[in-house]
């Protein structure tokens, strides 16, 4: 029978021991992406479209198409002022969400001149229930996405601030929109995007990589559009309850897709959530994590 030695012992169980602390480490860091689109319908969504009850699917605007959630208007013979939203249903704080996206077709007949190749992704949102009958956008952050045209090229991911207002290089921003740095996206390309949201200090709009637009410490309040333009002309019956709110931090919310007169596609629609388990010592401990939740650890 071979025996080893004590120094040869030693140098295996080290070894061992290295390739175990390797493989745990890098599975500590592998990201869970999370898909919010199971690619086949729209289980985990709520639909809210002006003028309809909560989940009435108006003339099947929103779809599961060859696994992308299409929004679709080839059953309207007009617009209609029909503005919807698919919310999914749990809301987020720190999180990273990445799709895609792209325009196609035409705009409705009958929508507003400013809905062409215009859509938006709403995070820190209301939830679909708490949205009133005829209300058209919830209170919310929304990353415009906008199609270059034939004679206007345009960014997209900007940030447009239905009933809430954002700060900038310490400054409070009053516009209800402001534009991104992002190049042009004409044709029906698809355009890939990541939003990376932390809390209530910062926000990042990603576009292709490229990091277009950036703010900080989003709160309640301005007006729903501006300080002229009030809650109740953007049809919320109840605004105390957002008056009252007035300056509060938004620190969470739900995300939705937007609906707005033209016809988008989204694919590859994935999250990452960034509050978790902090504890190396647990079996569910994440290397990436930004804000800690202990009831979460796994031991």
């Amino acid at each position: 029978m071979k025996k080893y030695n004590t120094s040869t012992s030693f140098l295996i169980l080290f070894l061992y021991l290295l390739v175990v602390g390797c493989s745990q480490e890098q599975n500590n860091s592998i990201e869970n992406w999370i898909p919010l689109f199971n690619g086949k319908d729209l289980s985990g969504w709520d639909i809210k479209i002006a003028g309809q009850p909560l989940n009435d699917n108006y003339k099947n605007t929103f779809r599961a198409e060859d696994g992308m959630l299409r929004i679709m208007y080839d059953d309207y013979k007009t617009f209609d002022g029909k503005f919807g939203h698919l919310y999914y249903q749990t809301p987020f704080s720190y999180y990273k969400l990445r799709f895609q996206y792209r325009f196609t077709g035409k705009q409705t007949p009958g929508a507003p001149e400013w809905g062409l190749r215009n859509s938006g992704v709403m995070i820190h949102c209301q939830s679909a229930k708490s949205v009133e009958l005829n209300q058209d956008f919830p209170v919310s952050l929304e990353a415009q996405l906008l199609g270059g045209l034939d004679t206007l090229e345009r960014t997209t991911c900007n940030i447009c601030t239905p009933g809430t207002q954002v700060h900038m290089a310490d400054s409070l921003r009053s516009e209800h929109c402001i534009s991104s740095t992002s190049k042009n996206y004409g044709g029906e390309q698809w355009v890939s995007v990541t939003l990376e949201v932390y809390g209530d200090s910062l926000v990042r709009h990603i576009v292709e990589g490229d990091t277009v637009l950036t703010f900080t410490n989003p709160i309640i309040g301005g007006g729903f559009v501006s300080d002229t333009h009030t809650w109740k002309e953007a049809r919320i019956e109840n605004s105390q309850y957002w008056l009252d709110k007035n300056l509060t931090p938004l620190k969470e919310g739900y995300i939705a897709l937007q609906a707005e007169s033209q016809p988008v596609d989204f694919k590859n629609i994935e999250l990452l959530n960034l509050i978790g388990c902090m504890d190396p010592k647990a079996k569910n401990y994440k290397s990436y994590l930004i804000k800690s939740d202990k009831s979460l650890c796994e031991y």
